[in-house]
């Protein structure tokens, strides 16, 4: 009962300063026009907090966002100052929130500053732990999906299209994910005048997949040389379905180790409860 109360306290007092904030934190949707999702409803108070924190967005900070937003395939929508607003936010939220339950179950105050300390905390690290992790699942789901792609790479250069035009037609025709959004994006910049050694160079920083990195030096050095794309291209497509099956491999002999801890913790106190509890209720009705 004491957490459903304060839930709902809680969830009252946002209610209450969403509708009294609202027009305050009224803004133009940068997103319109765009592919983008419609913004959370809690977006409004991010734009309107970014004014605020731009001051206190280092370079630094900038480079890390941006390194990090586009491996982790953040929309366009975020920018620094957004991504530090948010992060106060959720710091404030989790100060408020930690801090109000020690208040109301009667904590030392000596400890109260210190819960609110670690809310704070708590609140401010999450976003960044969620963007490197999401970074982490969409570099795996990249290099699943590279094999794949080497193989139409393969097909559209041995029948005959030149590699900016096959680059152009993978990243056209090849199933959706967020490797062809990648290679799409980076072949968009060709556009601007940028050159193809550049955005493939672009490309692989983007993907951080080792499997990309290779392919745009191998492309350079046949470019360079003058040799043949088709072999290569079939050759870096093998390697990357035998990382694949490796990599499997190597999951499946984990997984034992990785069952040992919940067996140890969950299954074997069950059945050392089933086999031993026969055994304690005979001792005990005959007196020992």
């Amino acid at each position: 009962m004491f957490w459903t109360g304060l839930t709902a306290a809680a969830l009252s007092v946002a209610l209450w300063l969403w509708l009294l904030g609202h027009p305050w934190v009224a803004y133009p949707d940068k997103g319109s026009g765009t592919t983008e999702s419609k913004p959370p409803f809690w977006w409004p108070w991010v734009c309107a907090l970014s004014p605020v924190c731009a001051p206190f967005v280092t370079w630094h900070m900038r480079r890390t966002f941006e390194r990090w937003r586009t491996r982790a395939g953040l929309g366009a929508r975020w920018s620094a100052r957004e991504w530090f607003a948010a992060r106060l936010m959720l710091a404030a939220g989790g100060a408020l929130l930690l801090g109000g339950s020690g208040l109301v179950s009667d904590v030392p105050p000596s400890w109260l500053l210190a819960v609110s300390a670690a809310g704070g905390a708590l609140g401010y690290a999450w976003p960044a732990c969620w963007l490197r992790r999401s970074a982490w699942r969409r570099r795996l789901v990249m290099m699943r999906e590279l094999p794949f792609m080497l193989d139409l790479l393969t097909l559209c250069v041995e029948a005959g299209l030149s590699l900016p035009s096959a680059l152009q037609q993978v990243a056209r025709h090849a199933p959706a994910g967020p490797l062809r959004d990648s290679l799409s994006d980076a072949a968009a910049l060709e556009r601007t005048g940028m050159s193809r050694s550049q955005w493939l160079a672009r490309w692989a920083e983007t993907t951080d997949v080792s499997g990309v990195r290779s392919l745009v030096l191998t492309l350079a050095q046949a470019d360079r040389l003058g040799m043949s794309l088709g072999p290569l291209l079939r050759a870096q497509s093998a390697q990357q379905r035998s990382e694949r099956f490796l990599r499997a491999e190597k999951l499946a002999l984990e997984a034992p180790v990785r069952m040992l801890f919940p067996m140890v913790l969950c299954i074997f106190p069950c059945t050392f409860l089933v086999i031993g509890f026969p055994v304690a209720v005979k001792l005990l009705q005959s007196g020992l």
